[in-house]
């Protein structure tokens, strides 16, 4: 594997430090009137353990053990010798760094039982050293703690980037379903209408085909602000739906030819803190949109309760149609589409918006009906 510039000159810099030190502690280390070709042979010595610093990245362990026993018998091994240490304490698991550790040490309890006179240099030297391995093994140490906090800060950034764009996905695609569904099944009731019903009256064909071009046009809209998020501009300006919004909602519907009972028991609905009103307003016209689908001629009853500390609840109840019923491809009394297509996402997608305001949702048939209930914390 090829070195990176940053590599090459950490090698260089190392292979430096180590020679240098050599050249620095030579004269309180190696005992006056040595030979010239003794001293000259431990030059060299050292002079090739600088330069096998060099295969440090690829055998690391090797050159450490092998610099060390070479360090017993030639002084200027001894900078190289720190370097390989500090190289295995920083790049190998703590296990091999503590084996390594007591070859390092090994000669220390010897040194000991000798009963060493402290008022001689070559006990000091003997002391220097084995402070400096000490020394060299704990900033290796440390080195290779904050290395792998880094890379585990950096894992967990990039895991909470992904989670972000996950749950940014999933919010995107819980207000598509939301908002698309609700607009688009209003399209599919009126255009099942005008195909099924050919020879309507004049009024009520024209009164469909402004519903359907209305909820095309409100689709567009809504498609429009999902797309201006997407692509960095902001919300589009359009006010988010607040549960006096309901009203409007249940029009909507009623417009659509669905019988509608809004029982709204919330004396002030604007005092409803906006998410929790945006969340009530979700979970309307999701029920609205499934009973549209599901049990077109069904009458449908939203009942908003609740106050501030004991919480919102909104309930949706409805006669459940019978299962065989779900199946058939039109209704035999109005002659309407008998299924609106529908992944089953909407009550999961509804349900996890529940849960990340603190609420609960529940649905279910109840005797006959089915009813879907929300109840979501009303903080005052």
């Amino acid at each position: 594997m090829r070195r990176t510039p940053r590599e090459w000159f950490a090698d260089i810099s190392l292979c430096l430090c180590a020679a240098g030190f050599s050249v620095l502690t030579f004269d309180s280390v190696v005992p006056h009137g040595q030979s010239p070709a003794v001293l000259l042979l431990d030059q060299l010595a050292g002079g090739l353990a600088c330069a096998a610093l060099f295969l440090r990245r690829r055998w690391p362990v090797h050159l450490a053990v092998a610099l060390l026993v070479a360090g017993t018998v030639s002084h200027f091994i001894t900078g190289p010798a720190l370097v390989a240490l500090f190289t295995v304490a920083t790049c190998r698991p703590p296990r091999v760094t503590a084996r390594l550790a007591v070859l390092a040490f090994a000669p220390f309890p010897v040194f000991l039982a000798q009963g060493p006179d402290l008022g001689r240099p070559a006990t000091a030297s003997a002391i220097t050293y084995f402070a400096l391995v000490a020394a060299t093994f704990g900033w290796g140490l440390y080195v290779r703690s904050r290395r792998e906090l880094v890379r585990s800060l950096h894992a967990r950034a990039e895991q909470a980037a992904d989670e972000a764009r996950r749950q940014a996905r999933e919010d995107i695609a819980r207000e598509m379903h939301d908002v698309l569904a609700h607009r688009l099944s209003l399209l599919s009731v009126h255009a099942g209408a005008l195909e099924f019903n050919p020879g309507a009256p004049e009024a009520e064909v024209r009164r469909a085909a402004g519903v359907i071009r209305d909820s095309a046009h409100q689709a567009l809209e809504d498609m429009r602000e999902i797309i201006g998020v997407l692509r960095g501009e902001g919300d589009g300006g359009r006010p988010q739906p607040v549960l006096a919004d309901l009203t409007r909602l249940a029009d909507e519907s009623r417009a659509a030819g669905a019988r509608v009972t809004l029982d709204q028991r919330v004396a002030r609905p604007e005092d409803v803190p906006a998410l929790t009103g945006r969340t009530a307003y979700r979970v309307a016209q999701e029920g609205l949109t499934n009973a549209r689908k599901h049990a077109p001629d069904a009458e449908v009853t939203v009942t908003v309760s609740g106050g501030p500390h004991q919480g919102l609840t909104v309930e949706l109840r409805n006669a459940a149609p019978p299962a065989p019923a779900a199946a058939r491809d039109t209704d035999a009394e109005s002659g309407l589409p008998g299924g609106i297509p529908g992944g089953g996402q909407g009550l999961i997608g509804l349900a996890e918006r529940t849960r990340l305001v603190g609420g609960e949702l529940e649905h279910g048939r109840t005797g006959a009906d089915f009813t879907l209930r929300a109840w979501l914390p009303w903080r005052a």
